[in-house]
């Protein structure tokens, strides 16, 4: 079983790069940070030396280079059971605010990437007539965040790009997820000093990545919303 994460060496999607790892997936793993996903696949090497795991350094916000890594795994794997689709890029900003690219540069990450790459594996998902894609969205796709305007729209967008998704290549015994969490104990929350009990934790969201894969083949999760159970005031 082959499986792609992309935003691959921290929070949420190393978590769920650790775990598929632990589920015998060979990997193919992406990060703008080149030194950091040398590291992670000497870890993963050492752990699970079975493991296929490659690597490709890129900035999801440049479309070229999102076709590069496209490329470069179909070459690498003849064929991928599973995409995660995790890069995100937040940029919080009210709506008359936020700078002149903010939108254009959220959307390309959070929307035009994940876009391009489940239309490029999951047509060769359809004609195998299986595989499963997961998009990672945000409870801002349900609950738009003023502060976060164009985070919020271009999730807005991924959610309802991911239930198209659903319903075109159901038909074709393809799963497609998209998982919903609130405020996640990242590290682009370094530094805070709110309580970690109100927060998710990144191990919550890739306990629930596994479950979805591990479903029946008839059963196919649509939504998952995760909530921290206590609110911020």
């Amino acid at each position: 079983m082959n499986a792609i994460v992309t935003g691959a060496t921290r929070g949420i999607g190393l978590s769920i790069v650790k775990h598929l790892a632990f589920n015998n997936y060979n990997l193919a793993l992406c990060a703008r940070n080149e030194l950091d996903l040398i590291s992670l696949k000497q870890d993963l090497s050492e752990k699970f030396p079975q493991l296929i795991v490659i690597y490709y350094a890129a900035d999801l916000g440049d479309r070229e280079q999102v076709k590069s890594f496209a490329t470069f795994v179909s070459e690498q794997f003849e064929f991928t059971d599973v995409l995660v689709n995790n890069a995100g890029l937040f940029i919080p900003s009210s709506l008359f605010e936020e700078k002149d690219d903010d939108l254009n540069d959220q959307m390309q990450v959070n929307l035009f990437t994940p876009h391009y790459l489940s239309k490029y594996f999951g047509l060769k998902m359809k004609e195998a007539g299986r595989g499963h894609i997961i998009n990672i969205c945000s409870i801002a796709s349900l609950e738009p965040v003023v502060n976060a305007a164009s985070y919020s729209v271009s999730k807005i967008a991924l959610l309802g790009f991911t239930r198209i998704l659903q319903k075109e290549l159901a038909l074709y015994g393809v799963k497609v997820t998209a998982i919903l969490p609130g405020s996640t104990l990242t590290s682009s929350w370094d530094g805070t000093t709110i309580a970690p009990d109100f927060f998710i934790d990144p191990e919550d969201i890739a306990l629930i990545v596994m479950n979805c894969l591990n479903m029946s083949a008839g059963a196919n999760v649509e939504e998952v919303i995760i909530r921290p159970l206590k609110e911020m005031e």
